[in-house]
């Protein structure tokens, strides 16, 4: 599964440390999502949208 997260994060002006601690996660996890090594629970995936102010079908691309 693919995502948008660092575009949207750096459109934003975000670090991955800024995006970590608003979502209390480590800043490696959100460099493993980043990088399609992790892919964050339901929860974590909508906690992560609602922050960037997108939806969740927006923010992760479901490859077939």
């Amino acid at each position: 599964m693919k995502n948008r997260i660092k575009e949207l994060r750096r459109n934003k002006g975000l670090r991955q440390e800024d995006l970590a601690d608003a979502l209390n996660v480590s800043r490696q996890t959100i460099i493993a999502i980043e990088n399609d090594k992790y892919n964050p629970t339901l929860e974590l995936a909508m906690r992560l949208a609602k922050y960037l102010n997108t939806a969740v079908e927006e923010l992760f691309i479901l490859e077939e």
